[in-house]
């Protein structure tokens, strides 16, 4: 039986500070660098391990509704780098969104080798730790790939796990589950890191407004 309300297109008033909104994503906001990154990866001749440093920036977007259903989130730019190197080794931008009135979290993802995905999780506003996974095939949660990755690496499912420390940093593991075509079994390609605030979040475009009229 649905739980979604019969009236679909009547929008609540959101308050106008994202910040103050954002559940247990409020602690991800700002400017992080992550100096401890390490990254499993399949090669021809077996994983490699790779060390990587992480630039992450995460900004409040004003409040999003679908008709009831309402989001306040954070849109984020992720760039990744080995050590001592400039060239990209990793690009992804997207958003975290927390939907208050279900406790549910979801992260959207999309990197420039042609492959998108959403994940969704369920959370307590003052949650430390918070999962969310993606699996390919679904239509709520789901992962598409371009023709070659969906051939070559296709990916099964996408599972991300947040937690957010004492001392103010953060941290991440992450699993994505890889069909290689050499290989027997699936391939856990798997990524970690934790990371350090080095800059602050500027608020969403009508708590600025507001802010101003004040």
């Amino acid at each position: 039986m649905s739980t979604f309300p019969q009236d679909i297109y009547t929008e609540p008033t959101p308050d106008t500070d994202t910040l103050a909104n954002l559940g247990p994503l409020a602690a991800l906001a700002g400017i992080w660098i992550g100096e401890r990154g390490m990254d499993v990866n399949p090669k021809a001749d077996g994983p490699e391990h790779q060390a990587y440093i992480e630039h992450v920036e995460f900004q409040p977007i004003d409040a999003q509704p679908n008709g009831p259903q309402l989001f306040y989130g954070l849109r984020y730019h992720t760039r990744i780098v080995k050590p001592g190197e400039v060239e990209t080794f990793h690009d992804q931008v997207g958003y975290w969104l927390w939907e208050p009135a279900t406790g549910t979290i979801i992260q959207t993802l999309s990197i420039p080798r042609g492959q998108t995905a959403m994940a969704v999780g369920k959370a307590a506003p003052d949650a430390k730790r918070f999962k969310l996974r993606a699996e390919r095939g679904s239509t709520t949660n789901g992962i598409s790939s371009n023709p070659f990755l969906e051939h070559a690496f296709r990916t099964e499912s996408y599972d991300i796990e947040v937690t957010i420390n004492d001392d103010g940093t953060w941290s991440y593991e992450q699993q994505t589950m890889l069909v290689i075509p050499d290989r027997s079994e699936p391939f856990a390609h798997t990524d970690r890191n934790t990371l350090r605030k080095v800059g602050a979040a500027v608020p969403n475009p009508t708590a600025r407004a507001a802010a101003l009229a004040d």
